[in-house]
């Protein structure tokens, strides 16, 4: 499985609406500074941690487990001298 770009597109765009956009429209009050950072910090997190999800599934570390017999049936179909004929 590769990237596809229109997932990858889709939540960037939206995770940079609501940190670039969405920061500039709060409202003039004492806490505007720190609500525009959490909403930019928010919407970074959020993006790298969907990435670093959507990156994990690209490459499994866990594969399928094999059972012995799968796997030398496996090895003798694809022509891997693992096995000896006899």
């Amino acid at each position: 499985m590769g990237i596809a770009l229109v997932p990858l597109l889709v939540f960037t765009i939206f995770w940079g609406i609501v940190g670039i956009v969405i920061p500039f429209c709060v409202r003039k009050a004492p806490n505007r500074g720190i609500l525009q950072v959490v909403l930019m910090l928010t919407a970074a997190t959020c993006w790298l941690f969907w990435l670093c999800c959507y990156m994990a599934q690209m490459n499994p570390l866990i594969g399928p487990k094999l059972s012995n017999k799968t796997v030398l049936l496996i090895a003798r179909e694809w022509g891997n001298p693992l096995i000896l004929e006899h």
